[in-house]
């Protein structure tokens, strides 16, 4: 979940080869289809519900994440189909975390946590010419993603060979106070879109829009091993996010 679709990022080079040569301007409106295809980076703040993670957090001793949101990026790509007019398909990917960490002055514990959100989903947009240079695009994601809640607790110092014989060993699964865990929720996620592009040249071009992540079905599981049920049908990582990007290719 975390790793989405970094591939998509080449996508851009490939672009900047094929369309390398400056322009002055964009190329004339015309009726006509439009062909070719974009490719670049894509960044992006998800106003995700962070209050339920938190409850969880502080109830363990540990400092809350930001309560704002997280930041995401990633790379996007896309390529208009003959089938329908104005149609681009292609792909994204898009992941972010937020982090905290504290220590208990009592008992000298250290508690870090990460939240990581993300996603990798296949891309649907129609591209609607408005004025020279500007078009308006409006889309659909379908694809995979979800949360990631890392937690690590630690007494500081270094740990050795035999600590680890000793916590693996022992009669308890708290024979120490070292512990690593990493709670994941996976969900079908869709996300509609609606963005504006505007050309600064032939080949390169700029985005701004709005969309809703939504997050359904979830899946959750304990170090990508374990079943873990019981989870707070509140914890997700859905919620609107405002983004934008840079992108070569034809516009």
């Amino acid at each position: 979940m975390k790793k989405c679709l970094a591939l998509l990022i080449a996508l851009s080079m490939i672009a900047a080869t094929l369309y390398a040569q400056e322009e002055p301007i964009p190329p004339k409106r015309s009726r006509g289809a439009k062909v070719g295809a974009v490719a670049g980076v894509t960044m992006g703040y998800l106003f995700m519900d962070t209050q339920p993670i938190n409850q969880f957090l502080t109830a363990s001793k540990a400092a809350p994440v930001s309560e704002g949101g997280v930041f995401l990026y990633g790379g996007a790509g896309a390529a208009y189909i003959m089938l329908v007019k104005n149609l681009r398909v292609g792909g994204i990917g898009m992941s972010g975390s937020s982090k905290s960490s504290l220590v208990d002055p009592a008992t000298s514990v250290r508690r870090d946590a990460e939240v990581s959100a993300g996603y990798g989903a296949i891309t649907f947009e129609y591209v609607l010419p408005i004025v020279e240079r500007l078009d308006l695009v409006g889309g659909l994601n379908l694809g995979w993603g979800g949360i990631d809640i890392e937690l690590r607790k630690s007494t500081g110092g270094s740990i050795t060979w035999q600590d680890e014989q000793t916590a693996f060993g022992g009669s308890t699964l708290l024979a120490t106070n070292n512990m690593t865990r990493k709670l994941s929720g996976n969900f079908f996620i869709w996300t509609p879109s609606v963005s504006a592009e505007y050309a600064f040249l032939g080949w390169l071009g700029l985005r701004v829009g709005v969309s809703y992540l939504g997050m359904t079905g979830p899946s959750w599981e304990v170090d990508d091993n374990f079943d873990l049920v019981g989870v707070p049908s509140n914890v997700t990582g859905k919620g609107w996010m405002v983004n934008g990007g840079v992108f070569l290719g034809t516009f």
